[in-house]
């Protein structure tokens, strides 16, 4: 008798939502996840500038594009190249967003209306390593966030739960008027990613304790 052929990793994380964002031309299923944030939140308006961390392979690039409109403009940086034709008001940086300003020299970094971060390190299947990492990242956006976010402007930042999950949540409720945790429906059911966001950035001088990247 043959034996059953199981089936490949590729189809195993075939699901609705892969399937959803191949129908609308979106590079990655996680555009849904941005979606459902701005669903909910409002937290991108047309005309806005918007930077985007860890943005490849470029769904929310693409998503965002569309919500700011040919008057904002739209800036990702990644390790990884961004490989889609991408409307001229999105520009993509390949670099190391620890290194941000030797990487985006020529880009006016200040007074965005958005940052996010997808970010995710490379998963050893440690659940507190994996974390730790994705603090690390986190860490490295909020401090980014509070260098060159406007006031009032708006936050969203994935990360893996841990046990200095609260204490990093806690520093984005200081520094942000709204402060959310969300998880989208479109997030793997296994995944242990959620979103903070935040909500209308406190002026300077208002955020305690995060100048030096430590919540």
């Amino acid at each position: 008798m043959r034996k059953k052929q199981q089936p490949s990793q590729k189809n195993r994380w075939d699901d609705h939502y892969t399937r959803k964002a191949r129908k609308e031309n979106f590079s990655a299923r996680s555009v849904y996840k941005l979606q459902e944030i701005q669903d909910k939140y409002h937290l991108i308006k047309e005309g806005d500038r918007v930077l985007d961390l860890g943005c490849a392979p470029g769904s929310w690039l693409q998503y965002t594009a569309k919500l700011v409109g040919s008057n904002g403009r739209v800036v990702g940086i990644d390790k990884k190249a961004v490989s889609l034709k991408l409307p001229s008001h999105v520009t993509v940086h390949m670099g190391d967003i620890f290194i941000i300003d030797d990487v985006m020299k020529d880009e006016p970094l200040r007074s965005f209306d958005a940052l996010l971060s997808d970010m995710a390190p490379a998963t050893t299947g440690n659940k507190m390593v994996d974390a730790s990492r994705s603090l690390d990242l986190c860490t490295a956006a909020f401090v980014l966030a509070n260098k060159y976010l406007k006031s009032g402007g708006s936050f969203v930042c994935k990360i893996f739960q841990g046990e200095d999950f609260k204490l990093f949540s806690d520093s984005i409720q200081k520094c942000f008027k709204i402060h959310k945790i969300f998880k989208p429906q479109s997030c793997r059911k296994a995944s242990k990613e959620i979103y903070i966001i935040g909500r209308g950035k406190k002026q300077e001088g208002e955020c305690p304790d995060t100048a030096n990247g430590h919540p």
